[in-house]
């Protein structure tokens, strides 16, 4: 049970006035029993004041012991929990409520003026640099919401619904008094004012944070490093920032690290993010957008699981309206060096992005691509990517890397490789580039589609690995779908196979993450608009329940397009028609799997050795690569690749056993 406050005693009074402290009203002071006054020296009182029990001692950096308490410090209109440790405040700390156990070490100035909403409310001009899908941000804001207010605004009616709970949730937390979460810490900071600071929080050496929430929790303390300046901000938990960082007007998402003079301005990054070195402006960062270069600015676009190389760059306006122009880069893209993209330009996901590129193209149904400068031309080749060991090292390495650890993650990820959505995308790839060879010709050194240019060879093994891509993934989810499911005849097996609903077949997106059918994103826009949803906590539960139905939905797309394939209704499927499609499937497999294993040889040839045995000859070049890199078959990702051929065989092999029972 909480203790109660009460006035102080005489005695307590005349303790604290001989240890250098002075009030207006000592009368304006309650205290627990317990209250030490000897923990209470040359400390200016003001307002309103409560004051804990302070018995213990706190740990600092490298060991030394304090006594808690309050010492050299002016406060007003505080609330200080038990045990809290406030030493040398230069100025003053003025409408803070401080739970227990937080340490306030050499600090400038700490203060809440009049009400704030600490940056709940703030909009971030993201994308359009003039404000044309500003979002309005708040401490539970996930990818998928900030999604919709940025991108939907042509639903114009959900958009308000949206903004009005926002709004609702905004009025909720303005207030007057400030708070700093049980265990933070706070040392050696400058000027902080209107922030909240949540449990558990670091700040050391930040030298401005204005208007914002630090939303830190004990199972992920969020930190503030030496030198950051942070104005109109939400920082989520687990999240750092440090070494100069600038941000003013953005969102920082869970897990995220900015560090190292960065700066960013009107963004906001989700889940995983890092930004190091560079700049950003406008941009909505989804899930895993990674810049670790100097020289690297991004600016009007939106990303998702991308990696920006140095001097990665783009062009949001052409001198005539202003910076008015956006780009689209989807899902798990990369940008090498000294690249350039002029906006608007919209990139298929998982494309390598290479050279420089001026003219505004619209690669978006091309996925797994090559985007490179040829000539002053920008030219794409198809499907490529499906072979890079890159592609297949990213996709795994991102769950991997979710630092979240918070119990309550905002943000729906869905790490999938091969999903409806990007087969969606090869199957409509293939159609286009099928359909350029019959309207450009046969013939054709090169093909033109949305401002690239498509060599000829480049188009047929376009068409090639999206076919080998199709396959592969209509398998993978065949195999999933039957394994450990017993089937003693046809009749079971077709049941087994049948859709579980219509939800699913047709149009996929990628919410920056959350990968669903468009009819449940339209389904639940709906709702918002009709009041059906009139809550946040109601569209995060929405949107939680299609995260975790994804595998029901994507069933549901795979069959109607294996029927597609197989030219026949689940109804008629036969044993031998799984057995033909499992060949095909394993056939498919093996293929990228050996082209996958021949691009991670190219890591070990000749060339790569370029640099080794700095002072020997060619066999102390080979030894030195050898030591330091390995030989190509006893590699990690080689032997994977090699246990991938040997799982799936065996799958493949299980399931025509299975189904030759059947016939």
């Amino acid at each position: 049970m909480e203790t109660p406050f009460r006035a102080m005693t005489d005695a307590e009074i005349k303790h604290l006035k001989s240890n250098g402290c002075t009030c207006e009203e000592w009368g304006q002071i309650q205290v627990k029993d317990g209250f030490d006054p000897s923990r209470v020296r040359a400390v200016n009182f003001s307002g309103t004041i409560r004051l804990g029990r302070y018995d213990g001692e706190r740990t600092l950096f490298g060991g030394l012991k304090r006594p808690t308490g309050i010492y050299s410090a002016t406060l007003h209109n505080c609330h200080v929990g038990d045990n809290v440790l406030i030493h040398r405040v230069e100025n003053y700390i003025a409408n803070y409520i401080i739970e227990e156990n937080v340490i306030i070490d050499t600090v400038d100035l700490m203060a809440v003026d009049g009400e704030s909403t600490f940056g709940n409310g703030t909009e971030v001009a993201v994308l359009n640099e003039s404000g044309g899908r500003k979002i309005p941000i708040y401490d539970h804001l996930n990818a998928q919401i900030a999604y919709f207010l940025a991108l939907y605004r042509h639903r114009k009616a959900a958009i308000e619904q949206l903004e009005a709970m926002i709004e609702k949730y905004v009025a909720s937390v303005q207030a007057r008094y400030g708070r700093v979460g049980a265990g933070a810490r706070i040392c050696h900071a400058h000027l902080i004012k209107n922030v909240k600071i949540g449990p558990a929080a670091v700040i050391e050496g930040a030298t401005r944070l204005e208007s914002g929430s630090i939303n830190s929790c004990v199972d992920d303390p969020v930190y503030i490093g030496p030198g950051v300046i942070a104005e109109n901000f939400i920082v989520c938990s687990g999240s750092k920032i440090s070494d100069n960082t600038l941000i003013a007007e953005c969102f920082v998402g869970q897990g995220c690290e900015l560090n190292k003079h960065y700066s960013a301005e009107n963004s906001v990054f989700f889940a995983n993010c890092a930004g190091v070195h560079g700049e950003a402006c406008s941009i909505f960062a989804g899930p895993f957008t990674v810049t670790h270069h100097k020289s690297t600015l991004l600016i009007a676009g939106l990303f998702s699981f991308l990696n920006a190389g140095s001097g990665s760059n783009q062009s949001n306006h052409m001198y005539k309206l202003g910076p008015l122009h956006q780009g689209i880069v989807e899902r798990g893209s990369k940008t090498t060096s000294d690249s350039y993209m002029l906006w608007p330009a919209h990139v298929g996901p998982f494309t390598l992005v290479m050279g420089r590129h001026y003219r505004n193209s619209d690669t978006s149904d091309l996925p797994f691509s090559y985007l490179i400068e040829s000539n002053d031309e920008s030219v794409l080749i198809p499907g490529v990517n499906l072979r890079s060991v890159g592609t297949v090292r990213d996709a795994r390495k991102w769950p991997k890397r979710d630092k979240r650890k918070d119990p309550d993650q905002l943000d729906f990820i869905n790490y999938y490789l091969l999903s409806p959505f990007t087969i969606q995308k090869m199957i409509t790839g293939r159609r286009i580039l099928q359909e350029l060879t019959h309207t450009s010709g046969e013939t054709s050194d090169f093909y033109s589609y949305n401002n690239v240019k498509i060599k000829n060879s480049s188009l047929i093994n376009g068409i090639t690995f999206y076919e080998i891509g199709i396959i592969k993934f209509l398998g993978n989810t065949l195999i999933r779908r039957l394994k450990d499911r017993e089937f003693a005849s046809v009749a079971e097996l077709r049941r087994i196979l049948k859709a579980e609903s219509d939800i699913g077949k047709g149009k996929w997106l990628d919410l920056v993450g959350l990968i669903a059918p468009n009819k449940v994103i339209h389904a639940l826009l709906t709702d918002i608009e009709s009041g059906r949803i009139d809550s946040l906590d109601g569209v995060m539960k929405a949107l939680r329940h299609i995260h975790e139905n994804y595998p029901i939905y994507e069933w549901n797309w795979t069959i109607q397009h294996l029927e597609n394939h197989l030219g026949k209704s689940v109804n008629a499927f036969t044993p031998e028609d799984i057995i033909g499609f499992t060949e095909q499937w394993i056939s498919a497999v093996i293929k990228l799997d050996h082209m996958l294993r021949e691009d991670a040889r190219k890591e070990f040839s000749l060339r790569s050795q370029t640099g080794f045995g700095i002072d020997g000859d060619r066999t102390t070049r080979e030894e030195d690569f050898l030591a330091v890199r390995g030989v190509f078959d006893e590699n990690s990702f080689v032997k994977d690749i090699d246990e991938h051929i040997r799982t799936k065989s065996q799958l493949a092999d299980d399931l025509i056993a299975r189904m030759k029972k059947l016939q």
